[in-house]
């Protein structure tokens, strides 16, 4: 199938086996049926509803490799009741209204992209499509400040934005064509030149939210203002639990008029670790620092498995970016690093946005999916190696690599890939399993539960582990803005007011 689609449109993940229609949920959480009553309330508030049993299987489903699984055997995580696509923002209220008052769930999704699960609809209900509220509002040039709704696709965004403006946002996730800026705020996303650009959260100004409840309001907006809590900040991450975010004020660049690149070999990963750990907290912020093990470099790029290959890229202002690109260049000479051919960085800019393996092996019957968690540099040589041993532990597991995708002055991120096949039956246990050894490790040796996939249904049941004493507190955050508990329920390892996720599978 094709992974290109046209600018604002959703790419289905793979295809449903037999009739889409007649596919049934796996999960075993209790359904909220939806009566006629509700059905004509929600179409008198929303002027687009869908009803059709494959509209709703298609759009009940994301990018998780486990449901994607599922789906090979005619199956979905769970089946929305109705399909919701509002106009406006007035009709996301009106939706949102409605559903509170009738208790009925609600899940937002945009291009429904995330790989954890984080728009399954887990008891039905309402599936809230936003992809509608799609564009660029309004661009304050001189202040570099960007309006946009939250529906847009990102390659649409970026095309615009630099087409018509001449800006960039910066924020270039591999799910590029696959996700909506919603969805970026939604589970706090990283694009791959966030090393120069930041996180989505670094980049966002302010939110526009709708309650629960049906209320609109606005956050932020304004440079580094100080004016209580930062109150974007509650709702960039929070998945669709708290409220639905339906626009964004982001910062924006002048696309960039210069660009380096260059490609080192280290002999180990822990010593190209501890490379780039020194180019970081020199100051120096090149775009683009990735980090490929031995396993991922021969298979990315033809090297020999005791090479680790590191990419270095940045764009930007040609003194900035040539500052940059130096002392990458030095720290990586005095770690004996040898310089490697500039067209690594080439061959990776031509694939970094494909993800069409991820289908091709689930066809196939193997199961693949991958693990990204954050950490200070102090601790991400042991958690490389902690939780690549457990992952490997598991049995059925026949590969299991790493590379480290992005950096910062404390620390950063490693992205684990694993990969096994079992017997048809046991792919749903073997998942869980290695999700269970590959994070246990990680949280063990000091480093985060997502750096920014999420956690969707997939993580939730580390959550409690991994925020502590924190969890009472977006638990209360929830109660007080989502009394019914109606937003996306069963993710993020909040209480569930419907009865629980039916995680794990059968």
């Amino acid at each position: 199938m094709s992974l290109e689609p046209g600018p604002g449109s959703v790419t289905p993940p793979i295809a449903i086996a037999g009739d889409a229609g007649t596919a049934s949920g796996r999960l075993t959480a209790p359904l909220v049926l939806l009566d006629d009553t509700f059905l004509a309330r929600l179409a008198e508030v929303c002027s687009d509803v869908l009803l059709d049993p494959t509209h709703l299987a298609e759009a009940s489903r994301d990018w998780w490799p486990l449901a994607m699984i599922w789906a090979t055997q005619g199956e979905v995580g769970q089946v929305a009741g109705a399909l919701a696509r509002p106009a406006s923002v007035e009709e996301v209220a009106a939706v949102l209204r409605l559903c509170h008052e009738t208790r009925v769930p609600v899940t937002p999704a945009g291009g429904r992209s995330s790989v954890v699960g984080g728009t399954v609809p887990v008891h039905g209900g309402v599936l809230l499509d936003l992809t509608a509220l799609s564009g660029i509002v309004d661009v304050d040039q001189t202040s570099g400040i960007v309006e946009v709704l939250a529906g847009t696709f990102g390659d649409s965004f970026e095309a615009e934005l630099a087409a018509s403006h001449g800006l960039t946002v910066g924020h270039w996730p591999q799910s590029m064509t696959l996700s909506t800026v919603g969805g970026w705020l939604a589970c706090r996303g990283a694009g791959q030149l966030s090393n120069r650009y930041g996180k989505i959260e670094d980049i966002v100004m302010g939110v526009e939210v709708v309650l629960p409840d049906g209320r609109t309001i606005r956050t932020g907006g304004q440079p580094r203002e100080a004016v209580g809590p930062d109150l974007t900040r509650v709702f960039v991450g929070s998945e669709g639990t708290l409220g639905v975010i339906t626009r964004a004020w982001l910062q924006a660049w002048p696309t960039p008029p210069h660009q380096a690149r260059s490609a080192w070999g280290f002999a180990t990963f822990e010593g190209a670790l501890e490379a780039m750990r020194h180019i970081a907290r020199r100051g120096a912020t090149p775009a683009v620092m990735r980090l490929y093990d031995g396993i991922e470099s021969e298979r990315n790029f033809g090297v020999d498995p005791s090479v680790n290959v590191l990419l270095v890229f940045d764009e930007g202002d040609q003194l900035m970016v040539d500052a940059g690109m130096a002392v990458a260049a030095q720290e990586c000479e005095r770690a004996d690093a040898d310089r490697l051919a500039d067209e690594l960085v080439e061959r990776w800019f031509g694939h970094r946005n494909d993800v069409s393996a991820l289908e091709a092996f689930i066809s196939k019957g193997y199961v693949v999916d991958t693990l990204e968690v954050s950490a200070p540099w102090s601790k991400l040589d042991v958690v490389y190696a902690k939780a690549l041993e457990a992952i490997r532990d598991v049995p059925g597991t026949l590969l299991a690599s790493c590379h480290q995708s992005h950096s910062y002055p404390t620390g950063g991120c490693l992205y684990f890939t694993f990969g096994a096949q079992v017997e048809p039956e046991e792919r749903g246990s073997y998942y869980r399993a290695v999700w269970d050894a590959g994070t246990r490790a990680v949280l063990a040796s000091g480093g985060s539960l997502s750096h920014h996939h999420g956690v969707g249904l997939n993580r939730a049941r580390f959550v409690p582990e991994a925020l502590g004493g924190g969890l009472g507190v977006l638990t209360a955050i929830k109660a007080a803005l989502d009394p019914n508990g109606v937003c996306n329920p069963g993710k993020l390892g909040l209480p569930d007011a419907y009865g629980g996720p039916g995680w794990p599978p059968r």
